[in-house]
């Protein structure tokens, strides 16, 4: 059975442990932390007014998302943000938005690498099988144009269809670790006017190659499928931007 794309929204009540953590990321990222020591498991519990229990919770996930280290009887340091892990659903959600954009053309960077690339393997052996379940998919995004969200996730799976349909499982599992990023990428170019029926089109074109089974075209339809998704995030940004620059010079006027 296709795996289904979990929504990091789906939870909206965190742990106690997590909204500290959450808060630490946030105070680390903003440079208020500049020396590089992360609090202590007693600094956490003495400033935020909880149990030791929790504050031993908070260190383990920022360690989980590499953003600390920890060691017993040694202090906690803050971990360089190079080696952050950037493909996890907590860490993207606490990131300002100027990172996250800028992580989001990282992603695009890496599935011009490998996308079409896969969409080519794919076309030297698909199955009848999986064309069928990728023309369903097809048909879905085609009815669900005014439908962002339902979009979103057919979109993820038929992505994923075609790096299955490649049959390498290092790649798989590269192409499903990004989900959450391409996620928030999805979001962000399903915004754009018109935009979902340019890639229902786009898709249409990559699978008529994978039917064919012709892998120059399928890799220049994803080429080009990815090339259209960066032209229309780094408008979305920009607008994005513009309509930030409006909002501060309204409050601005308004004091």
């Amino acid at each position: 059975m296709p795996r289904r794309q979990e929504s990091p929204d789906a939870v909206k009540v965190r742990t106690l442990p997590v909204q500290v953590a959450a808060h630490l990321t946030r105070r680390i990222v903003s440079g208020e932390i500049e020396d590089g020591r992360a609090p202590s498991e007693l600094e956490i519990s003495q400033e935020f007014g909880v149990s030791r229990v929790v504050a031993r919770e908070t260190l383990k996930i920022l360690a989980s998302l590499d953003i600390v280290d920890v060691a017993q009887g040694r202090r906690v340091v803050v971990r360089p943000r190079a080696e952050w892990d950037y493909l996890n659903p907590l860490l993207i959600e606490w990131l300002p938005t100027e990172i996250v954009d800028e992580l989001l053309q990282e992603l695009h960077q890496m599935r011009v690498l490998l996308e079409p690339e896969l969409a080519a393997m794919a076309a030297t052996g698909i199955t009848d099988e999986t064309l069928a379940r990728l023309g369903k998919e097809i048909e879905r995004m085609a009815a669900l144009e005014t439908d962002p969200e339902a979009y979103l996730e057919v979109d993820h799976e038929f992505h994923m269809e075609i790096c299955r349909a490649a049959d390498n499982r290092i790649l798989d599992r590269i192409m499903y670790s990004a989900r959450w990023l391409g996620t928030a990428s999805r979001r962000l170019t399903n915004e754009a006017p018109a935009g979902l029926r340019r890639a229902t089109a786009q898709h249409t074109e990559i699978y008529e190659a994978l039917v064919a089974r012709d892998p120059a075209g399928a890799r220049a339809a994803m080429r080009k499928h990815l090339s259209n998704n960066y032209s229309t995030l780094l408008a979305e940004k920009e607008q994005r931007s513009k309509r930030a620059a409006r909002r501060r010079r309204y409050q601005s006027g308004q004091k």
